[in-house]
Protein backbone atom coordinates (compact mmCIF):
# COMPACT_ATOMS: atom_id res chain seq x y z
CA UNK A 1 0.00 0.00 0.00
CA UNK A 2 1.37 3.17 -0.92
CA UNK A 3 0.37 6.35 1.69
CA UNK A 4 1.22 10.13 0.52
CA UNK A 5 2.13 11.67 4.14
CA UNK A 6 3.35 15.13 5.34
CA UNK A 7 6.02 15.17 8.37
CA UNK A 8 5.10 17.62 11.12
CA UNK A 9 7.32 18.61 14.07
CA UNK A 10 5.92 20.59 17.30
CA UNK A 11 7.80 21.17 20.28
CA UNK A 12 10.17 18.62 20.12
CA UNK A 13 7.68 15.72 18.81
CA UNK A 14 7.24 14.51 15.15
CA UNK A 15 4.47 12.93 13.22
CA UNK A 16 3.16 11.53 10.26
CA UNK A 17 0.23 13.41 8.65
CA UNK A 18 -1.93 11.97 5.92
CA UNK A 19 -4.62 13.41 4.42
CA UNK A 20 -7.63 11.26 4.44
CA UNK A 21 -10.51 13.49 3.31
CA UNK A 22 -11.47 12.01 0.52
CA UNK A 23 -12.12 8.50 2.23
CA UNK A 24 -14.30 7.31 5.27
CA UNK A 25 -12.65 6.51 8.68
CA UNK A 26 -13.98 2.81 8.56
CA UNK A 27 -12.60 2.48 4.92
CA UNK A 28 -8.94 3.71 5.59
CA UNK A 29 -7.56 1.04 8.27
CA UNK A 30 -3.88 0.38 9.44
CA UNK A 31 -2.73 -2.21 11.44
CA UNK A 32 -0.93 -1.77 14.39
CA UNK A 33 2.04 -3.31 12.65
CA UNK A 34 1.72 -1.22 9.71
CA UNK A 35 1.76 2.05 11.96
CA UNK A 36 4.75 1.01 14.27
CA UNK A 37 6.79 0.46 10.87
CA UNK A 38 5.74 3.95 9.83
CA UNK A 39 6.71 4.92 12.69
CA UNK A 40 9.62 3.16 13.70
CA UNK A 41 13.01 5.39 13.24
CA UNK A 42 15.28 3.06 11.49
CA UNK A 43 13.05 1.40 9.21
CA UNK A 44 9.85 3.52 8.51
CA UNK A 45 9.45 7.23 8.30
CA UNK A 46 10.38 7.92 12.02
CA UNK A 47 7.62 9.92 14.00
CA UNK A 48 6.37 9.88 17.80
CA UNK A 49 3.02 9.57 15.93
CA UNK A 50 0.46 9.23 13.30
CA UNK A 51 -2.24 11.14 12.48
CA UNK A 52 -5.02 10.74 10.50
CA UNK A 53 -7.05 13.70 9.25
CA UNK A 54 -10.64 12.75 8.38
CA UNK A 55 -13.92 14.76 7.10
CA UNK A 56 -16.61 15.52 9.96
CA UNK A 57 -20.41 16.20 9.30
CA UNK A 58 -20.71 18.86 11.81
CA UNK A 59 -17.18 20.26 12.48
CA UNK A 60 -14.30 21.40 10.25
CA UNK A 61 -12.52 17.88 10.66
CA UNK A 62 -11.56 15.25 12.79
CA UNK A 63 -8.25 13.82 13.80
CA UNK A 64 -7.13 10.34 14.71
CA UNK A 65 -4.14 10.15 16.57
CA UNK A 66 -2.08 6.90 16.65
CA UNK A 67 0.78 6.30 19.27
CA UNK A 68 4.01 4.85 17.64
CA UNK A 69 2.76 1.27 18.52
CA UNK A 70 -1.05 2.02 17.14
CA UNK A 71 -2.65 2.81 20.32
CA UNK A 72 -5.23 5.50 20.24
CA UNK A 73 -4.96 8.38 22.40
CA UNK A 74 -5.09 12.44 21.95
CA UNK A 75 -1.73 14.42 22.37
CA UNK A 76 -1.54 17.86 22.39
CA UNK A 77 1.55 18.77 20.37
CA UNK A 78 0.39 16.10 17.52
CA UNK A 79 -3.36 18.34 17.56
CA UNK A 80 -1.31 21.75 17.16
CA UNK A 81 0.17 20.26 14.16
CA UNK A 82 -2.64 18.07 13.04
CA UNK A 83 -4.62 21.72 13.19
CA UNK A 84 -1.50 23.62 10.89
CA UNK A 85 -2.12 20.48 8.77
CA UNK A 86 -5.61 21.09 8.55
CA UNK A 87 -5.13 24.58 6.99
CA UNK A 88 -2.89 23.89 4.81
CA UNK A 89 -5.86 21.58 3.48
CA UNK A 90 -8.51 24.56 3.37
CA UNK A 91 -10.45 22.79 5.52
CA UNK A 92 -10.88 25.94 7.40
CA UNK A 93 -9.32 29.39 7.73
CA UNK A 94 -8.20 30.97 11.15
CA UNK A 95 -10.32 29.07 13.89
CA UNK A 96 -11.55 26.02 13.93
CA UNK A 97 -13.67 23.02 15.86
CA UNK A 98 -12.73 19.48 15.45
CA UNK A 99 -13.35 15.85 16.62
CA UNK A 100 -10.69 14.02 18.44
CA UNK A 101 -10.86 10.30 20.56
CA UNK A 102 -11.74 12.25 23.63
CA UNK A 103 -14.18 14.63 22.23
CA UNK A 104 -14.67 18.19 20.41
CA UNK A 105 -12.01 20.56 20.74
CA UNK A 106 -11.70 24.67 19.27
CA UNK A 107 -8.21 26.15 18.25
CA UNK A 108 -7.50 28.80 16.31
CA UNK A 109 -4.03 30.00 14.62
CA UNK A 110 -1.99 33.56 13.95
CA UNK A 111 0.34 33.58 11.99
CA UNK A 112 2.34 30.49 12.81
CA UNK A 113 1.03 30.14 16.64
CA UNK A 114 -1.26 27.54 16.58
CA UNK A 115 -3.66 27.70 19.77
CA UNK A 116 -5.45 25.10 21.20
CA UNK A 117 -8.72 25.13 23.85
Amino acid sequence: MKIQFTKYHGTGNDFIMVDCTSYQKEDFVLTNEQIGFLCHRRFGIGADGLILIFKHPDLDFEIVYFNSDGSKSFCGNGARCAVKFAQSLNLFCDTCSFMAIDGVHSASIHEDLVSLK
